[in-house]
């Protein structure tokens, strides 16, 4: 075997075996990758309940202030699965306190607007800075609007007045949404938790096999060995990434399972799921991004002057790589041959279209890898660099 595979090869392992012994960091990084699907999976059932599901069902309890005023309309509201209750002396504080979602107020004066034929006040008293409210807010919106066409529909052909005359466009609306599309709505994020979890999964290993190293005094000694530094490097930075590819099939297994097992449906109101196969496609975008990764923090290590310094860099690297793909769930971006030629971004257009079940451009996913993989290799050129020179065994710039 050639001696300078021969010295990687031992490097490698040694630094394996380290990460093996590290159970701590191990065992963070696991929890991190499970920890993101049941995040997920949380989201979801609050924003299902909340915003999403159909609420029809379930009884809608609405304190009303003055009833006696609009016996109709709690008649037609109480025929819709409306509880009317009475409301507390003071349904302003109690809204405030968020001790009640909302208030109906039906003003004295109601009784004879209505009977004139005149628009009658009424009063919704809300506190629209809680979410969780709104979904009880906007059915009751829509119950008392609906009672204001019925009331309009009814006066109209007392008149002899067609009702339709008022409705001279009938728009209906045809949703090409379908059960995958719309569940993109929540697995929009599984890209953005991908890029953190490939960007941050390996990096303790990288940065204790570096900056560590060097702050224990146990970096000068192996820099000594006549095999090139860069083989040296190499081997450090190739250790990080299984401990990566696992953390990926981990948080991938995971939200495979989790919305396999789960039935969110119960929750949002339509089915939910991820297509298994399309998992699998996703993983192989990753691995481009996987070398990449570890290319760009052994270059942050390389660079750095200490173990915490280096640690500064790697926290915010994630993040900052995240969050041009989190901007895909609310800006669409069309797949174009120059949104491939960026590194992760490109990957992440096309995990969008692998969720969506879209069919996905081969030749843009070739790009995208090649371009990726060129990045990581150009980044490993200059962690060598880096690693070659005296600063990276004394620390000065």
């Amino acid at each position: 075997m050639n001696t300078n595979l021969q010295t990687a090869w031992i490097v490698f392992q040694k630094e394996m075996l380290d990460n093996l012994r590290d159970r701590r960091s191990a065992v963070g990084g696991i929890a991190t990758a499970l920890f993101t699907p049941a995040l997920v999976i949380f989201l979801i059932i609050i924003v299902g309940q909340t915003l999403v599901r159909d609420q029809i069902e379930t009884a809608l309890k609405l304190p009303v202030v003055g009833a006696e005023h609009a016996p109709t309309l709690v008649s037609f509201l109480e025929q819709r699965n409306v509880i009317v209750l009475p409301a507390p002396s003071d349904p302003e504080a109690a809204v405030l306190s968020g001790d009640l979602a909302l208030v109906l107020i039906i003003p004295p004066g109601y009784t004879e607007s209505f009977a004139a034929g005149e628009p009658a006040v009424l009063e919704l008293m809300v506190d629209s800075s809680r979410q969780s409210s709104l979904g009880e807010v906007n059915r009751a919106r829509r119950l008392i609007e609906g009672y204001g066409s019925f009331i309009g529909t009814l006066r109209l052909m007392a008149r002899g007045v067609n009702p339709q005359i008022i409705n001279p466009i009938n728009l209906e609306q045809v949703d090409l949404a379908t059960p995958d599309t719309q569940s993109l709505l929540f697995l929009n994020m599984l890209p953005y938790f991908l890029i953190l979890i490939l960007f941050s999964g390996g990096q303790h290993i990288i940065l204790d096999a570096t900056t560590g190293e060097k702050e224990r005094g146990s970096l000068e000694p192996l820099l000594i060995n006549p095999a090139p530094r860069w083989v040296l490097m190499l081997a450090k930075m190739a250790a990080a990434i299984p401990f990566t590819t696992f953390l990926i099939v981990i948080e991938l297994v995971a939200f495979g399972a989790a919305f396999s097992l789960i039935p969110l449906e119960d929750f949002i109101g339509f089915q939910l799921s991820i297509n298994l196969a399309s998992l699998w496609w996703i993983f192989l975008v990753c691995l481009p991004m996987i070398f990449l990764a570890a290319a760009v923090q052994m270059v942050i290590a390389t660079y750095a002057r200490g173990q915490k310094e280096a640690q500064t860099y790697t926290t915010l690297l994630p993040i900052a790589l995240a969050l041009p793909g989190l901007g895909l769930a609310f800006l669409p971006v069309k797949p174009t041959l120059q949104a491939f030629l960026i590194p992760t971004f490109g990957q992440q257009i096309l995990m969008t279209q692998l969720l969506r079940s879209e069919p996905v451009n081969l030749g843009f996913a070739l790009v995208s890898a090649g371009v990726t993989l060129l990045t990581a290799i150009l980044l490993t050129v200059l962690a060598a660099y880096l690693f070659s020179r005296e600063r990276m065994i004394f620390g000065t710039r």
